[in-house]
């Protein structure tokens, strides 16, 4: 691993996404089957248009009181979502994630194609290995202040 590690070298590159004409129902299908909590949506040209998270769906069927199949991802989505690129710095990223408070983040490329996710997670499960080499500085604080500012309760 770099001196500097790259979104590339933690994120999660088999992710699944779905269409912005779905309806809620695939993408709370897709986080049943494959245990996520956040699922991008792709535009008609293979580009991210936003993302939609468990707490969106559930937020939608309770206010639109209908079916999931009935309620269109575009009517609820997130459609301004923070990204990065594959050859970003991780402490980059954790920057982002800090300042807009996301667990997750889609990974992009020069065209806006989604070719990954970097999660909470991902840092949490790489920290360990990462923090091992001293020249890299203490990433497990970072990890903590990331955690932290996640964690605060948003100001609407």
């Amino acid at each position: 691993m770099s001196m500097h590690p790259k979104v590339k070298d933690l994120m999660t590159h088999a992710v699944r996404s779905c269409s912005i004409h779905d309806a809620a129902i695939t993408p709370a299908s897709l986080m049943w089957e494959h245990d996520c909590g956040m699922v991008p949506v792709i535009d008609d040209d293979g580009r991210l248009a936003g993302v939609v998270t468990d707490r969106d769906i559930c937020m939608a069927a309770y206010l639109q009181g209908r079916p999931l199949a009935d309620i269109p991802i575009a009517s609820f989505m997130a459609p301004h979502v923070a990204t990065c690129r594959p050859d970003d710095e991780v402490v980059w990223a954790e920057h982002l994630m800090s300042l807009r408070q996301v667990h997750r983040l889609p990974v992009v490329d020069g065209c806006g194609k989604l070719v990954g996710v970097l999660s909470l997670g991902d840092l949490a499960r790489m920290a360990p290995r990462l923090t091992t080499h001293r020249h890299l500085g203490d990433l497990g604080d970072d990890l903590l202040l990331t955690m932290a500012a996640i964690s605060q309760p948003r100001t609407h």
